[in-house]
């Protein structure tokens, strides 16, 4: 084994950011964080509880009501949403290294996250610059218009693939539209989340607009769900965690946003340009390790091309790298923590009961320690195998036959979860009425996981809840009020008013 890589200047404790300072957690607790290459602790971390959201609840809401953030200009918030952007942009390098190091995600695949998350930035400056409210008319009777008002104090609960993209996804908008945030991180990659405040700062972003709690989500996910004085939450992780969010929200009627897990279908139809759908098969559940919601880790093939199909696949999955995360040649690293490993490797024992092993199916040979997983292949997965099922979040893929577009459509609809799908095929009339009728919040035709930033991100089913991107981003954090205006006399019945004579 290569020596194991370390970051110049690793911090070994990670603090909340409170009301514009590092501050540990009140009671003095911590968590150990762990690299999933050599799975050892290289840092502790204040892990909060209700004391210290209640805190940073405290400075948001104190920095919602007297502060300058919500009463400032579209154009001058939106300054200092670019200059986060470039400050961003600025630390690329420097993100990729520990984004890597924190996640076990490879280098290259790490490197775009930070430009990603500048994007995010600069396209909600964009946006809250160009936006106009609707006033609706009656001529010369009445006009109504639309008040938009920040709602308030926003609490972000993050997941740990691509953390810190994901965690600007929901930052940018919800600054952008004036409310002001308690972000709560993954616990299992607490490392690049902690650059928000340095750059925050530099940015000049006013004090206690962003607060940062690290911790459990049983404990500070927990009490920001609860907290009275959080009118909003946005979450994105595992669908479970998601129905426990929905639960404990209820009491307080909160706004919810909701990215949950996914199960989608890559679907191969006889006429689809082969190799492009492979690449693109690959590519969709074996990039970020296999760590991502709209991974398409179910392929369905048309039965005439599915033996072909099958052995392409598979002889392109037993040749990728799978290695130490920083090296440049690494197309799978290592996955997140030892927990997750053990999930994933059940679910491969499990796919070798269940359908035919192709490719992978246990540890790579030479990689005997750290959270590796081989690129793992079965085909022939019966729609009720619990491969086909159920969310592995992991370099593992089942691939099941069809006859016809009726089964297709079945085996695609066929699971709990919607997310996203991908469709393979030539046939333009096809192509559209498959993707009008497959339950997905987002289908992919002919295409990869392109994503535009003004288009609608969100799952239906057990996938999620509402939808973000573009102005629907600003819908969530704003109220929208309606303004009514009577022009001329008013009529209005005269209750309790003498009859006339």
């Amino acid at each position: 084994m290569a020596e194991h890589y370390l970051p110049d200047n690793l911090p070994s404790h990670i603090q909340h950011y409170i009301d514009g300072s590092f501050v540990d957690s009140a009671g003095g607790e911590t968590f150990d964080v762990l690299d999933p290459v050599s799975n050892s602790n290289y840092a502790t971390a204040a892990a909060g509880q209700k004391a210290d959201i209640d805190l940073a609840v405290a400075a948001a809401t104190k920095a919602f009501n007297e502060g300058p953030w919500p009463r400032m200009k579209p154009r001058e918030r939106a300054r200092v949403l670019n200059r986060i952007a470039d400050a961003v942009e600025s630390q690329e390098a420097r993100l990729a290294e520990l984004e890597t190091f924190d996640s076990g995600l490879p280098i290259t695949q790490a490197r775009g996250q930070a430009l990603r998350a500048a994007e995010n930035f600069r396209f909600f400056a964009d946006l809250i610059v160009a936006q106009f409210d609707d006033a609706m008319k009656v001529p010369g009777a009445q006009i109504n218009y639309v008040n938009r008002k920040p709602i308030g104090v926003a609490g972000l609960i993050t997941p740990w693939n691509t953390p810190f993209m994901l965690e600007s996804w929901k930052l940018a908008p919800a600054l952008a539209s004036g409310c002001t945030v308690v972000l709560k991180p993954a616990e299992f990659t607490p490392l690049s989340a902690s650059l928000w405040a340095g750059i925050f700062e530099e940015a000049g972003l006013p004090r206690g607009v962003f607060n940062l709690v690290n911790g459990l989500g049983e404990d500070a996910g927990d009490a920001l769900v609860k907290h009275p004085d959080v009118p909003l939450i946005s979450f994105t992780g595992e669908t479970t965690t998601g129905q426990t969010i929905f639960r404990n929200a209820a009491t307080s009627l909160k706004g919810l946003s909701m990215e949950l897990g996914g199960k989608s279908p890559c679907v191969v139809f006889a006429d689809a340009d082969l190799d492009a759908a492979i690449d693109s098969a690959l590519f969709g559940v074996f990039s970020l390790n296999g760590e991502r919601c709209t991974a398409g880790s179910r392929i369905l093939v048309e039965r005439s091309i599915y033996d072909e199909f099958c052995e392409k696949y598979a002889a392109r999955a037993r040749n990728i790298v799978v290695g130490d995360p920083h090296d440049p040649r690494t197309e799978v690293g290592a996955l997140v923590h030892p927990e997750h490993y053990a999930k994933v490797m059940s679910y491969v024992e499990i796919g070798k009961t269940e359908g035919r092993l192709l490719a992978g199916g246990g540890r790579p040979e030479g990689l005997e320690t750290g959270n590796y997983v081989a690129p793992t292949v079965f085909a022939d997965v019966a729609p009720e195998a619990r491969i086909f099922q159920e969310e592995i979040f992991g370099p593992v893929v089942a691939i099941t036959p069809f006859e016809n577009d009726g089964e297709a459509l079945a085996l695609a609809n066929g699971v709990k979860y919607g997310l996203a799908a991908y469709i393979w095929t030539q046939d333009l009339t096809r192509a559209h009425n498959f993707a009008q009728n497959v339950e997905a919040g987002m289908v992919w035709l002919n295409s990869h996981n392109v994503r535009d930033l003004r288009t609608p991100f969100g799952g239906v089913k057990a996938s999620g809840l509402g939808h973000e991107g573009g102005f629907r981003s600003i819908d969530f954090y704003t109220d929208q009020q309606a303004v009514h205006i009577t022009l001329g006399p008013v009529h209005t019945p005269k209750f309790g008013a003498p009859a006339a004579h």
